[in-house]
């Protein structure tokens, strides 16, 4: 449904988008994450047709932009950070001026308004004023308007930003059913939405994409760790750790009683055979030995930062 080959965007000498390329298949719904300035909002802007790209192939469900921006707009419903709504405004004069504007005829645009509707959960706010909604259900309407046209597409950009815990559930809820049958884009920079959400993640850094597959697989190629703690201290053992074959790094964590190491590793389960042979050998103590895998904030850091990957410290309770 989006097919994005070698894309290029420059804002006179300084280049936003640079040679990315990435295909979202039709029932897709794949997490877009980047820092700010990374080139996600001019990407969703030009897959949308709002912005024309100065090199690279775009295709949204088989229209080519900005040659057939017109037909790609149709496949398209987009939902931007600041959703654009004329508050005073009463929630259904309000979907039927956008239904016109994006050109649905008179006679599908009641069927089109009640199905973006029903998919949004706005029954019983059709007669408010925009206004008096809260921010969720103006978040709503805003989905909603993105719905009228039935698009194969949605491209939602922060759409759950500065709603409260309630709303952010519901919101999540509207574009988990809705991943069912369209391909989704969802940009956003709560992490845990992604994990909840996205079996797939495309991250931008510098207007580069550096990193696409799911979470589970983009943890799985950074290093990962050993967890081990013991019920006493390890005393002369405690560089025996140090010198197991693949330990690439052995940390020492605060542990309210005993000791607690993190081990790092290109291949975790070789280090932990070789962990527990040295358990058994030292007669230690063995209280829990288990995997640690990067989280997506972590493999995000990684990627984003060039911050090396290890994990941050946490403290270990005994």
């Amino acid at each position: 449904m989006i097919r994005v080959q070698h894309l290029t965007k420059s804002y006179g000498s300084f280049r936003a988008v640079h040679d990315v390329s990435f295909e979202i298949e039709r029932g897709e719904v794949v997490g877009f994450l980047g820092p700010n300035g990374a080139g996600k909002s001019t990407t969703m802007r030009i897959l949308c047709g709002a912005l024309v790209h100065d090199a690279g192939l775009v295709e949204v469900a088989g229209a080519r932009l900005p040659h057939q921006g017109a037909a790609a707009r149709a496949r398209i419903g987009y939902l931007p950070e600041s959703t654009p709504l004329y508050r005073a405004m009463r929630v259904d004069r309000f979907l039927d001026f956008a239904a016109r504007a994006k050109g649905i005829g008179r006679g599908d645009r009641r069927a089109a308004i009640a199905r973006a509707v029903e998919a949004a959960d706005l029954f019983g706010y059709l007669g408010r004023r925009i206004e008096q909604l809260s921010k969720g259900y103006r978040q709503r309407v805003g989905l909603a308007q993105a719905l009228l046209a039935d698009p194969d597409v949605l491209v939602l950009d922060e759409p759950t930003s500065g709603l409260d815990p309630n709303e952010v559930v519901r919101i999540r809820d509207l574009v988990r059913e809705l991943g069912r049958t369209k391909t989704v884009l969802l940009s956003t920079h709560v992490l845990s939405e992604v994990s909840e959400l996205c079996p797939r993640v495309l991250i931008l850094s510098g207007g580069r994409l550096v990193a696409d597959g799911s979470p589970r697989a983009l943890a799985s190629v950074r290093r990962t760790a050993l967890l081990v703690r013991f019920a006493a201290d390890l005393g002369a053992t405690r560089g025996s750790f140090d010198a197991l074959e693949g330990a690439l790094e052995v940390e020492e964590l605060p542990s309210a009683r005993g000791a607690a190491l993190r081990l790092f590793a290109e291949d975790a389960d070789a280090l932990a055979a070789r962990v527990l042979a040295l358990v058994q050998r030292a007669e230690l103590d063995l209280v829990e030995l288990r995997h640690e895998t990067p989280t997506l904030e972590e493999v995000f850091a990684a990627h984003t930062s060039g911050r090396d990957e290890r994990f941050a410290d946490r403290e270990v309770n005994a």
